[in-house]
């Protein structure tokens, strides 16, 4: 959060602070406001070794808490969002990861994944409801100040609004994979057999740094 207080003085922060505050007072929204900043707590800029962007948080009751693609670990595997199971896919072709029975990803989190969503709440059951009132640019400014990092980091940018993001990100110590989204819309188009999770790994390990472990335990 450091590396990004000057933004909480600006004026467009300021709107976006009223907005939320009101959207939190009259409707539902998620995630719940203690968990909004989750992604930047658990996972503070002197940590980052890989980002994982999503867009909004999961906007159905008792999934989002501030991880992107992450659902708290109650949620039965029968609930686990497809984008999610079709992650778990992809891991387990990669890396032989077993697919676990929950969907709950403060392991990634706490070992340095940034799991970022680009706008960081959203009304219930309304998607992009939150969109274009200020989160945007918000977490722009924690974009840009991972891409100046003097250390090599990983940016897996899944998905067209992720990937646009690319023209932000020019530091030549870092990897940026892309792909298609982890969605059943557009998986079968090259997100599965993208290997981003053993391509991350070896990069990390290339440059002296610890790699992730992946697999999510069984809770159940």
């Amino acid at each position: 959060m450091e590396a990004v207080s000057d933004e909480f003085h600006k004026e467009y922060y300021k709107n976006l602070y009223s907005f939320v505050r009101e959207e939190y007072s009259k409707t539902i929204v998620y995630p719940p406001a203690e968990d909004i900043f989750n992604a930047l707590h658990l996972t503070p800029l002197s940590e980052v070794k890989a980002v994982i962007l999503g867009q909004d948080p999961y906007f159905n009751e008792h999934q989002a808490h501030g991880l992107c693609f992450s659902v708290l670990p109650d949620v039965l595997p029968k609930d686990i969002p497809p984008s999610l199971k079709n992650i778990y896919q992809e891991l387990h072709d990669d890396l032989g990861c077993y697919i676990p029975d929950n969907g709950y990803l403060e392991k990634w989190a706490r070992q340095g994944v940034l799991l970022l969503n680009t706008v960081l709440t959203v009304r219930a059951h309304q998607p992009a409801s939150h969109q274009n009132k200020g989160w945007e640019q918000f977490t722009d400014a924690i974009i840009s100040a991972v891409n100046d990092v003097d250390r090599p980091v990983v940016f897996m940018l899944w998905g067209s609004p992720a990937r646009r993001k690319k023209a932000m990100l020019n530091n030549p110590k870092h990897l940026y994979l892309e792909a298609p989204h982890p969605s059943p819309l557009s998986a079968y188009r090259g997100f599965f057999g993208c290997r981003h999770f053993s391509k991350c790994n070896e990069f990390l390990k290339k440059n002296g740094a610890t790699p992730i472990d992946w697999q999510i335990e069984n809770i159940r």
